[in-house]
């Protein structure tokens, strides 16, 4: 069945909204009194809130979850097409992200994973855009020797790469030494290395920076880019271990309906889909959660794992701290658009691409499809920012002007216009994390706030967002045992 999320487009059907997803859920509630009051009501159904609702519901709580959408997964789930899972949001997995590794183990996938890219199939090139527009066609060899040299140049301001500065990653304890590094965007650590950097070095790098940001040099934080270098081992090798090398053979959605059958299978948990939220209002002794069409929730204890760039659509009453409210109304940057093409072509399954002035400035072979087509994938930032389901074929050409391909299918989801994400994985602007990260994770009386946008470790990845939701049901399992709160 489809999802209404989503885009397709073929030769024969055009432009389509909705794709198929088994992490579609039917029937859409299961609610069958309205007045029940829960332990805790869960707002969303992303990886944070599976997580929080299968904690809570093994734990022996009573819970509700509440989502938007018609669907689990958040902003990570597939759609299988032909046989073929296309991932629409969040993708890779690594043994080395604990948390993952943890969930992955405990439902028996670990012989589930495959290779993303593969180099040693077909076209083993890189093609490389220069800013001045110039293409040159490189070994992946070459092109790991460029990347590395750029990003040592960049990365490197405490003579260690980074390891002086944030020996710690999944510390959420700031030192008064990190806050200057905090100050810098990418473009301004990128002047203080002005002239360091070869041509081909500053496409290179420019196109990574601006894949892992989905915004502008301008705007992105530096030191958000050095978390993420450290928890990837403080080496390029690392980072595409870590962030683009190892997928779920059947999707990342054949992961998360393993969270949401076990929390379904204790007979617990109460559910609502198609259920947008407006607010959310703390009475002291419960909890009311009210729909956009006004229905009415009770519970002991509300966790939301509302998106950052959401979360200022709703309605908290009492209303949330001032620290949380100018972190909520600055939000984050990332605006990336995820484009995937089915193509003809068998020779680019080991084709990349970076070209930092196109549209879509991050493409590489990411799979073999069932019918022996090519699986590209594709990246864009808010830079060149775009919207393919504006113009199908304006997204078609900018893909062919990477390379020449034949393209048969290409599947999307827009999260720039996605009212319940409002862009894509978190990435910020310089000192938010630093100033803000405390404020974001802090409960509010009886509502406990988690997400990835503001784990300690691998912030705005899956493992961050299991991380939360297993901090989040803990949290409320010991509030609810230690009895009524003292005001």
């Amino acid at each position: 069945m489809n999802s209404k999320d989503g885009y397709q487009w073929t030769e024969k059907g055009g432009l389509t909204q909705g794709v198929p997803s088994i992490g579609l859920i039917q029937p859409p509630s299961n609610i069958t009194e309205e007045s029940t009051v829960y332990d805790v009501i869960i707002v969303g159904a992303g990886y944070t809130a599976l997580t929080a609702a299968r904690d809570a519901t093994t734990s022996g709580l009573k819970v509700l979850l509440l989502e938007a959408r018609d669907r689990i997964g958040g902003r990570s789930w597939s759609s299988n097409i032909g046989g073929y899972p296309f991932e629409m949001g969040g993708t890779w997995v690594n043994w080395g992200q604990a948390h993952v590794w943890r969930e992955i183990s405990r439902y028996n996938m670990r012989k589930e994973l495959e290779i993303s890219q593969e180099h040693s199939y077909g076209v083993n090139h890189f093609s490389l855009f220069t800013a001045a527009g110039k293409k040159t066609d490189l070994s992946h060899e070459e092109e790991d020797r460029i990347m590395i040299s750029a990003l040592h140049k960049f990365i490197n301001v405490d003579g260690a790469l980074g390891r002086k500065i944030m020996p710690f990653p999944h510390d959420e304890t700031y030192k008064p030494d990190v806050l200057p590094i905090d100050r810098l965007t990418a473009a301004d650590r990128l002047s203080q290395i002005e002239g360091e950097l070869s041509p081909q070095e500053y496409g290179c790098l420019k196109g990574w920076l601006l894949l892992c940001s989905g915004s502008t040099l301008e705007t992105m934080s530096f030191y958000e880019f050095l978390h993420l270098w450290a928890l990837s081992g403080y080496s390029y090798e690392g980072c595409i271990e870590y962030l683009v090398k190892y997928k779920f053979r059947g999707g990342q959605s054949s992961f998360a309906i393993k969270f949401w059958n076990e929390a379904l299978s204790t007979n617990r948990l109460s559910y609502n889909f198609n259920c947008p939220i407006a607010s959310i209002k703390d009475s002291n002794n419960s909890v009311e959660v009210t729909s956009i069409d006004g229905r009415i929730y009770k519970g002991s204890r509300v966790i939301s794992t509302i998106p950052l760039n959401v979360l200022s659509t709703i309605k908290f009453d009492p209303p949330i701290d001032p620290s949380k409210t100018r972190a909520t109304n600055t939000g984050h940057l990332n605006q990336c658009v995820k484009v995937h093409a089915e193509v003809s072509n068998k020779d680019l399954r080991s084709w990349s691409s970076i070209d930092p002035s196109s549209k879509l400035l991050y493409a590489f072979g990411d799979g073999t499809t069932p019918a022996g087509n090519t699986h590209i994938v594709a990246f864009g930032a808010n830079e060149t920012h775009l919207d393919p389901e504006k113009d199908i074929n304006a997204t078609k050409k900018i893909l062919t002007d990477l390379t020449d391909m034949n393209i048969e299918r290409v599947v999307f989801h827009n999260w720039s216009s996605d009212p319940y994400a409002k862009g894509a994985w978190f990435f910020p602007g310089k000192e938010f994390v630093t100033s803000y990260l405390e404020a974001l994770r802090a409960r509010h009386g009886n509502v406990f706030f988690a997400s990835s946008d503001w784990a300690v470790g691998w912030r705005s990845f899956i493992d961050g967002a299991i991380e939360e939701g297993t901090r989040a049901a803990r949290d409320v399992l010991l509030d609810l045992r230690s009895g009524p709160r003292q005001y």
